[in-house]
């Protein structure tokens, strides 16, 4: 294979001078005109490098940015957790897919714009655009494997740097050199991508499809629960429900569609029940154990949703606990493992107010109990996730001294890692599970033994999930958002 020389010059689309803007649409309207740009110009020149072999220039393109600089500290209203500078100085974000985000975006200026009374500058940043991220968007493109073109990749187009692919900015370790702009936004434009590839990878359904509220669920039962009332919504014209999507991105607007069977499933299946403005509810069946969990949470974050709920199955650790009891976690024992290296494990995860009671008050509908007799279905208390699913095989006496201590009364595999990466990533998160066996009191996860109460819980366990999340979603969003998820050197967007 002929193996071209590198090329000394560069070829670039354009390049548009800075512009400021005090009005966020206007402000998000040219970060679209860049990106299209840039990403159409990349598009271009790599389908004729396909086609007619190694250009002679390097192509190179660049994300958009926004940018802003503020010389005074904020007075803001102390009860908004986002949406202000923690000091004086510039601060910068890399922007990618900005139809996509247009609603976060347009948010997010207006809000920082209003509070420091300044303006915010749009213009082309110096981080290269990847090509095979420019494609992603082209359904008639894709990046051959290293070696499958007639050129090296990499000599002539820019691809995925790990260096500003990472979390360092939402693991509160990222420090900026004296003479650049300090982060404004939690995650780079290159990470936007990398996950947004990821979804598509895991989920099989299309970024542009998920809602503002996810539920995350590790039994697939659920699935057929959540499909029928996607479709008994879509009956009701007053449902403020626009369609549902299912795994494969097969989107039906109203009740009698078929659904077609998959031949494959993905790794994590999802189903979206769409609002137009993005305030429905997406549900992913993440399966089992943490790493699966992480790895879900991990690319969803850079959706900015508005809160996540876990509703899946526990073992139950107590006597007095009944198969299809529900556990409304308060705090977690975190045995996962998996974010160790990114959280360490003495950090606390709170449990957060607007959350909690809008699971519990979601309990107390469904199940129509209210005060004290809800203690007779649900516990509040701590939950414990362990990265072993056959833990009862060994040696008990240290994970059930540790369970003792902790004053746990649930164990699973998911919870903690999830709310641990809500933690992390700043989405406010929340943990509702249903008792389906009690390992230490001889009631094992075996076929047959579930009973009519259990089943009547499990039916009612996605609801009380759909249910606190359109509590949730008639909240303001700076009500949501609580201050516990936030440091003292935060960010100001979201």
């Amino acid at each position: 294979m002929h193996r071209a020389s590198p090329p000394t010059k560069i070829k670039m689309p354009k390049t548009l001078d800075p512009q400021m803007f005090s009005d966020a649409s206007g402000a998000v309207d040219h970060l679209i005109t860049l990106y299209d740009d840039a990403s159409q110009f990349l598009c271009r020149e790599f389908n004729q490098a396909l086609a007619q072999g190694a250009p002679d220039q390097r192509i190179r393109a660049f994300y958009p940015e926004i940018r802003i600089t503020t010389t005074s500290f904020a007075q803001v209203d102390s009860r908004l957790s986002f949406g202000h500078l923690a000091e004086p100085g510039t601060y910068a974000a890399t922007v990618t897919r900005p139809r996509l985000f247009q609603n976060y975006l347009r948010q997010q200026i207006e809000i920082i714009t209003k509070n420091h009374d300044v303006e915010v500058c749009i213009q082309p940043s110096d981080t290269p655009m990847p090509v095979h991220f420019a494609v992603a968007n082209d359904a008639t493109t894709s990046v051959p494997q290293e070696g499958a073109a007639e050129f090296t990749l990499r000599d002539f187009f820019d691809v995925p740097e790990l260096s500003t692919t990472n979390d360092d900015i939402v693991n509160g370790t990222f420090k900026p050199a004296a003479e650049d702009p300090g982060a404004l936004a939690p995650f780079t434009a290159q990470r936007v991508d990398y996950s947004l590839a990821r979804l598509t990878h895991y989920t099989d359904t299309d970024p542009t499809h998920f809602q503002n509220h996810v539920l995350f669920t590790n039994y697939q039962f659920y699935v057929a629960e959540f499909e029928a009332y996607a479709r008994k919504m879509l009956a009701d014209s007053d449902s403020g429900y626009s369609s549902f999507v299912s795994t494969g991105n097969v989107e039906i607007f109203d009740s009698k569609s078929e659904i077609p069977p998959l031949s494959k499933m993905p790794q994590m299946p999802t189903y979206h029940l769409k609002r137009e403005d993005g305030s429905g509810i997406s549900l992913v069946n993440i399966g089992v154990g943490p790493s699966n969990a992480k790895t879900a949470t991990d690319h969803i974050a850079v959706l900015r949703p508005h809160a996540w709920i876990m509703v899946g199955h526990c073992a139950g650790l107590r006597n007095s606990q009944s198969l299809g009891d529900f556990v409304l976690a308060h705090a977690y024992l975190r045995e996962d493992g998996v974010l160790d290296d990114d959280l360490p494990a003495w950090v606390p995860i709170p449990a957060l107010a607007e959350i909690q009671i809008a699971l519990q008050e979601a309990v107390a509908v469904e199940t129509r109990l209210q005060g004290y007799d809800l203690k007779q279905i649900m516990r509040t208390g701590t939950v414990a996730s362990f990265d072993n699913r056959n833990w009862e095989l060994r040696d008990q006496s240290g994970p059930v001294q540790r369970l003792s201590q902790s004053r746990a009364i649930a164990l699973d595999m998911e919870s903690a890692t999830i709310a641990a990466n809500g933690f992390r990533f700043r989405v406010p998160y929340g943990t509702l599970l249903c008792v389906s066996d009690k390992p230490l009191h001889g009631e094992l996860k075996l076929p047959g033994m579930a009973s009519d109460f259990y089943k009547t819980q499990v039916s009612r366990h996605l609801m009380i999930g759909i249910r606190a999340m359109e509590s949730l979603r008639k909240m303001p969003l700076e009500r949501i958002h609580s201050r516990k998820l936030r440091s003292f050197d935060e960010t100001a967007f979201l």
